[in-house]
């Protein structure tokens, strides 16, 4: 006989671990007990060395569906055992090292309940089990046991108490378990302050109640698992339009959810691994190609050929959606850029003039959670937005990284998350949005602050990004000296392309990778805006090797959200401003900025006010846009203009491997280093133009003609450098097109491409690059 004690790190609470330990202890004939505690799971167990073979064997593959082992060590067990059986044990306070749970959607078990008349969840709005149900939304502190969540204002009925207990019963310790008696409870209310109930409707109760409304083209804010929604049917385009005007989101395309993978097969078409997402436990917005079969309000998703769908997620939702055939509109219950509301007062107050109903509930939501969006590129998962589903579940660091310091790191600006590192492992935090809003800079710290606190993370070194303007540079800033803790500042490109070997399991002592990172603008070493980079990295350092021609960015800042500038500054670097007004004045593009206050414009140019150089792909992307008719004078949020050209692009012009379908770009070597010029694209372009060539194949050709100039100078520096290891990374690759042309071309020349997926490519992964060249930095300083 042995005994032993086993501790199992990881995603191992709140999961169903311990009902699972303790039929397997007793199916192997063991005895002893199973707890939680600050690691994760504490195991202490006795039995022959077969049985206890087969115990640990069988945990690892029977582990529950939501659970996550990281780790697990058998030790000899020196303390007293006095067990005749198997039991669990109640959780033990010590330091803080497990992991939270992400909030998982309903489970199949829990949907079938809510539907089954004779089931007492029947109609339950917030039935939920070990399987499914909220987590990170609810907890206040670990170990995640009720009292440290928002459940502990309900008291538990016996039913529940009885399920609660019962460790052979799928509710065995799931911390939210409650039902009609017990339990919270949804309520409808009108915006105007007037009583209504469901009768009125003559409906089953008020979440039924509101599909009706939906159905009745009146816009319901909805308070669901980790955030209020806004409601209303996507295929009324009044409605839509009113929810456009009222909310001041003009063009950002609105998330949909529909009541089964049936209904979005209508106007979609979904894939195996698009269903596999669609129906997982994360549940997020999956972008999906949109077939045309049927079709929703042309508002929902201006200048977009995809469109983002998500099924129901919660008991509520499926409840709401029962008899509604058609997509739901289900965005964010804000004011634009504002953080999404979480409390009732709150909602009543900023979305009372938005709204017309709102379906309210009494459990309390402590951490506000997005929506995740993913998407499918080739057979690859492309995170965009990291947030319910995925946050804060951990991220296993490369080899290398398994003793390094506790570390902060603050990321970025725009799409911010942050970064907490500890013993191999990254924790990032959900999306929390442009910090440049009050509202969301406040609640990204306080969601730092809790986070902090969960965790029981205590910083050695805080990262942040170079740029000097950035407000959570700033506030990393302050915590450095408030705490007297060293402080490491990180090229934001650096950290762009550091995330996507982490993310890729890259060992810190491998050879450098040739990081490509292009985006909107990140601060340069040289103190100018990046945006175009190619950089020889390892985790410790990088070297500029190639960059695309630095342009003013007139007017600074109005240059993301008026295209146009964009345009004329790249005709003025590529001296043809002179020949636009000989050869191409009928243009329109030209006539538009022929009404522009040009003398000032150059002025500004001239003298470098508020018109800094920058390197940006993303406002070449922008410039070419405008110059093809779209959306010239105003965006509404970066990126738009970039994302419609997506859209259009011709596909047979795409697939065609003449050279007259791809525009020339030319490269020059100056200052020890390469430029990539943009100058005989936009010759070409302004040519076609002249000739009326359709929008779609001009900004096809434009495309394979960027891929095809990336992949020339690649090619140029991995044999200079005898390197062939490519990470693509930056918000621009969250372009579908420009990521497969280059990632095909590159691997046929047999390099290998590394690519975002556990993180977004856009900032929303910057911190996650942070922590870890900071922590190798230390390394190396040690």
């Amino acid at each position: 006989m042995a005994t032993e004690e086993i501790r199992v790190r990881g995603t191992v609470q709140g999961v169903g671990f311990r009902p699972t330990v303790y039929r397997l202890a007793k199916a192997c004939g063991l005895y002893g007990d199973v707890c939680n505690d600050g690691q994760g799971v504490l195991i202490r167990v006795s039995g022959s060395e077969e049985a206890l073979t087969e115990f640990v064997t069988r945990l690892q593959t029977e582990c529950p569906p939501l659970a996550k082992i990281n780790q697990l060590t058998r030790i000899p067990y020196e303390g007293k055992f006095n067990f005749n059986n198997f039991v669990i044990s109640s959780s033990l306070n010590s330091a803080i090292k497990t992991e939270i749970v992400p909030d998982a959607a309903t489970c199949p078990q829990c949907q079938k309940e809510i539907f089954d008349p004779f089931s007492r969840f029947y109609r339950y709005p917030f039935t939920n089990c070990t399987h499914c149900g909220p987590r990170l939304s609810i907890i206040r502190a670990i170990p995640y046991d009720r009292c440290n969540t928002s459940m502990s204002a309900f008291v538990i009925c016996p039913e529940c108490a009885k399920e609660y207990h019962d460790v052979e019963n799928r509710r065995f310790h799931a911390q939210p378990v409650a039902c009609h008696v017990c339990g919270p409870t949804a309520w409808l209310e009108r915006a105007d302050g007037k009583s209504v109930t469901a009768s009125m409707f003559s409906m089953l109760d008020d979440v039924d109640a509101v599909c009706t409304l939906l159905q009745k083209g009146e816009i319901v804010a909805i308070k669901g698992l980790s955030g209020i929604h806004l409601a209303c049917d996507a295929t009324q385009e009044t409605v839509v339009q009113k929810l456009r005007q009222r909310k001041k989101r003009y063009h950002k395309p609105f998330a949909l959810m529909a009541r089964d993978i049936e209904i979005i097969e209508q106007y979609c078409s979904v894939n195996a691994k698009e269903k596999e997402l669609l129906t997982s436990s994360a549940a997020p917005i999956v972008l999906l190609q949109a077939t045309g079969k049927k079709l929703v309000a042309p508002s929902v998703a201006p200048g977009q050929n995809t469109l983002g769908f998500m099924l129901p997620y919660t008991p509520l939702h499926h409840l709401i959606l029962r008899r509604m055939n058609r997509p739901i509109i289900l965005t964010s219950g804000n004011l634009a850029d504002e953080p999404q509301c979480i409390d009732n007062d709150e909602a009543r107050e900023k979305l009372g003039t938005i709204a017309d109903y709102f379906l309210f509930h009494n459990r309390e939501i402590i951490n506000r959670v997005d929506d995740s969006v993913v998407r499918v590129i080739g057979e690859k998962v492309q995170t965009i937005r990291r947030a319910r589903g995925y946050a804060p579940a951990s991220i296993s660091l490369p080899p290398g990284f398994d003793n390094v310091p506790q570390i902060l790191a603050m990321g970025s600006e725009l799409k911010n998350t942050f970064c907490l590192l500890r013993e191999g492992e990254a924790i990032l935090s959900q999306h929390l949005g442009d910090l440049e809003n009050a509202a969301a800079f406040n609640a990204y710290q306080e969601t730092l602050n809790l986070y902090l606190n969960l965790f029981e993370h205590k910083p050695e070194v805080i990262a942040i990004d170079k740029h000097p303007e950035y407000l959570s540079s700033k506030l990393g800033k302050e915590l450095a000296d408030t705490n007297q803790i060293p402080i490491h500042q990180i090229q934001h490109h650096h950290a762009h392309i550091a995330a996507c070997m982490a993310e890729n399991g890259i060992p810190l002592n491998s050879p450098p990778v040739l990081g490509i990172a292009l985006d909107g603008l990140g601060y340069g070493d040289d103190g100018t805006l990046w945006g175009g980079e190619f950089i020889l990295a390892d985790y410790r350092k990088f070297q500029r090797l190639a960059t695309f021609k630095p342009v003013a960015m007139i007017g600074g800042e109005q240059a993301i959200y008026q295209p146009w500038r964009n345009t004329y500054a790249q005709l003025i670097a590529a001296n043809l401003w002179d020949d636009c007004q000989q050869q191409y004045a009928d243009l329109e593009i030209v006539r538009l900025l022929n009404k522009k206050p040009l003398k000032l414009l150059n002025q500004l140019i001239e003298k470098k006010i508020n018109s800094p150089p920058a390197s940006s792909v993303g406002r070449l992307f922008d410039a070419v846009a405008a110059a093809i008719g779209i959306c010239p004078e105003e965006c509404s949020h970066e990126g738009q203009a970039a994302i419609a050209m997506e859209a259009i692009v011709d596909v047979s012009s795409l697939n065609n491997d003449k050279e007259a379908l791809i525009y020339p770009f030319s490269f020059s070597f100056s200052d020890s280093i390469y430029c990539i010029d943009s100058r005989p694209m936009w010759q070409a372009l302004l040519y076609d133009l002249q000739q009326q060539i359709p929008q779609p194949v001009i900004a096809a050709k434009f495309h394979k003609g960027l891929a095809n100039a990336i992949v020339e100078i690649v090619k140029h520096l991995c044999e200079e450098n005898l390197i062939n290891q490519v990470a693509l990374t930056g918000g621009v690759f969250q372009n579908c097109i420009l990521l497969q042309q280059v990632s095909k071309r590159l691997e046929t020349l047999g390099i290998k491409v590394l690519t975002h997926s556990l993180v977004p490519a856009n900032d929303g992964g910057l911190s996650l690059g942070q922590a870890v060249i900071t922590a190798a930095q230390l390394i190396h300083e040690s």
